[in-house]
């Protein structure tokens, strides 16, 4: 191969280069102006009115429209169907978050509450915490959310109180409810008239997040190696051999 064309080779392999790692920067941050009008849904959702139990209800089949949307609930605790989702971590202790089916005042649907956090204990693996739920109608509030996050698991605990994951679907035909789409992670504790609750859990809940800064960082790391693609052919295939000429 003669040494125009195997440079002219170079200069196509640098463009392509180039013009690819150029595009998939431009396409991050397209991925990211979209994450970007998202998150100002979301931020919109969250300020306006609170839903309550028949608005629920009635928004089932739209529901992804109204996630993290504020919801102010009535109902009663169906305990007896409480989950412990292990493997969740808070505050770097691991530990719980407490899953329990509100039935809905007044309503024949449940909803699935997130209701928050608990240690676990560190010598019983198996021992869960007992929750004192009051059988009366309680008030809480809360953020519509997704199904819970999912974990990787080995042997995923499919029923019993302590479970690795939770489908909805499944849940409820394995208990009988009929469950709205949505779960709601609880905010505050529930109140009883109007006095709160204390059930000991923790809500140090993270905000919503869309991976908007991912996108930007991976933009940076596409166009940076861009330009390194651009920087390297410069000094080899043009600095470089006129340091070598001049030196003869």
């Amino acid at each position: 191969m003669s040494a125009q064309v195997r440079r002219w080779l170079l200069v196509l392999a640098a463009l392509l280069g180039m013009a690819l790692t150029a595009r998939l920067g431009w396409w991050q941050l397209e991925r990211a102006t979209q994450k970007l009008a998202m998150q100002q849904a979301v931020e919109e959702r969250s300020r306006l009115p609170a839903m309550r139990n028949g608005e629920l209800a009635a928004a089932d089949a739209a529901m992804e429209a109204n996630l993290n949307r504020v919801a102010e609930l009535q109902g009663r605790w169906l305990s007896e169907h409480t989950v412990f989702l292990e493997n969740r971590p808070m505050a770097g202790r691991v530990g719980f978050v407490v899953v329990t089916p509100l039935l809905l005042e007044g309503r024949e649907e449940a909803v699935l509450v997130q209701r928050g956090w608990t240690p676990r204990h560190w010598a019983d693996r198996s021992q869960v915490p007992k929750l004192q739920d009051p059988a009366a109608v309680v008030q809480l509030r809360g953020r519509l959310s997704a199904t819970p996050s999912r974990v990787l698991g080995l042997g995923e605990a499919g029923s019993g109180s302590i479970r690795q994951n939770l489908d909805r679907a499944a849940f409820a035909q394995e208990t009988g409810l009929r469950l709205l789409a949505p779960t709601v992670l609880q905010l505050e504790p529930a109140r009883l008239a109007d006095s709160p609750v204390d059930d000991g859990l923790l809500r140090d809940w993270p905000a919503p997040d869309l991976g908007l800064q991912k996108h930007y960082g991976y933009a940076f790391q596409w166009f940076a190696l861009c330009a390194l693609i651009l920087i390297l052919y410069v000094w080899f295939q043009i600095i470089r051999p006129r340091f070598r000429r001049s030196g003869q």
